[in-house]
């Protein structure tokens, strides 16, 4: 078995690079924790995907129901689609991703060593890089992973490992393709990685063994050689949402401000011919479009009912969204079991979020939120469009 990239900070501190879903991966991190006879594994783990992975499962009936009321659905969603083209690549290596992170933990469990979690919190990494993307590198990366076609010149992971030159090219084409997300997945994590690294060398005398994605390796060792990774108040900042500004908070409530401005106008010129056909557009665009995006997800009859009754409502209000109704009528109607959540988990294939209730919960609440969006929008256009004939 060949040695995996590799670097040692010092006497005391090694930095092994693995693939996620490499079978080697997981027998060398194995070899290296009894050969580097570590005190401390620390491994590119946060709190929640740690626990995912010792616990074998991420999602039960409280978990989806907290997704859908605090509309988190779409990150789910997007969570889930990478998570799914990942794993087509693990079951081709024989591995789950995650695989040899697990082996690390155990491994060190076994001979009573500490365990560290090193990396960023996963939903506070795909927030700061969604928020980073421009909307049509959302629309590309979303359309590819949606997309069936295989890449018959893509490398294997074996390849990756052994040419680091070839990962880092991989990796500079993402940040290529969109500059946001790459800062975010990449250089972001390269800092905080290394300042976690730093940061446990620093606290003791003890020997540590990183195991962290061969990808990261070199701008970890780039950090550490130069002394630029983050300090404790830095990675503090690294944790956190960039905040909105002004402008951004205002936008959600830029139409509804619109809307009752206009009621009032018309109540107050006692115009009830434009009040009435004001009404009757902005009620009729929301409610069929949300229902159309509830339909689109295959949602059960009394949800897309819920739909339409409340998209007209919630899009005056910013702080509520229809979605989050119509999807907590599906998860009553259409409970999933524990089998659906167990089988989404393990999602391969597009359809499971139509197959899948689990999934379908999460469809009809994105869609209906989608669907409800766009139907406030027709409605304003449509009407001050008429206004003007």
């Amino acid at each position: 078995m060949s040695e995996p990239p590799m670097f040692d900070r010092s006497d005391r501190v090694r930095v092994i690079g693995t693939a996620h879903i490499s079978s080697s991966s997981v027998a060398a991190v194995k070899a290296q924790i009894e050969a580097f006879q570590p005190d401390i594994v620390a491994v590119e783990l946060c709190a929640s995907r740690h626990s995912a992975l010792t616990s074998n499962r991420r999602l039960d009936k409280e978990g989806l129901l907290k997704v859908v009321k605090e509309g988190k659905a779409p990150l789910v969603m997007l969570q889930s689609l990478l998570a799914a083209e990942q794993r087509k690549m693990g079951l081709d290596e024989g591995e789950q991703p995650g695989a040899e992170l697990l082996a690390a933990v155990k491994t060190a469990e076994e001979a009573n060593l500490e365990v560290a979690l090193i990396d960023r919190d996963i939903q506070t990494t795909l927030r700061r890089a969604w928020k980073r993307m421009k909307f049509f590198e959302k629309v590309k990366i979303l359309w590819s992973l949606l997309g069936d076609d295989e890449d018959e010149d893509a490398p294997e992971v074996s390849q990756l490992l052994e040419d680091q030159d070839l990962l880092t090219s991989l990796m500079e084409e993402l940040k290529t393709f969109s500059p946001g997300a790459g800062a975010v997945l990449i250089d972001e994590r390269d800092a905080y990685l290394a300042g976690k690294i730093a940061a446990l060398e620093q606290s003791s005398d003890l020997r540590i063994l990183a195991v962290v994605g061969a990808g990261h390796l070199k701008g970890i060792e780039a950090h550490l050689n130069e002394s630029t990774q983050p300090q404790e108040a830095e990675l503090k900042e690294l944790e956190v949402l960039p905040k909105r500004g002004r402008f951004a908070k205002a936008i959600p409530w830029i139409l509804p401000v619109l809307v009752m401005g206009m009621v009032a106008y018309f109540a107050s010129q006692g115009d009830a011919e434009d009040l009435l056909t004001l009404f009757t557009v902005w009620t009729a665009a929301n409610a069929v479009f949300a229902a159309l995006g509830c339909i689109i997800a295959r949602g059960h009859p009394l949800a897309i009912l819920t739909a339409a009754l409340a998209s007209p409502i919630t899009s005056l209000n910013p702080t509520l969204a229809a979605g989050w109704f119509a999807g907590y009528v599906q998860l009553k109607l259409r409970e999933p079991t524990a089998e659906d959540l167990q089988n989404f988990l393990k999602m391969d294939d597009l359809g499971m979020f139509w197959s899948n209730r689990a999934g379908r919960v999460l469809l009809v609440t994105a869609l209906t939120n989608l669907g409800s969006m766009a139907g406030a929008w027709v409605a304003a256009a449509g009407y001050l469009g008429g206004l003007g004939n």
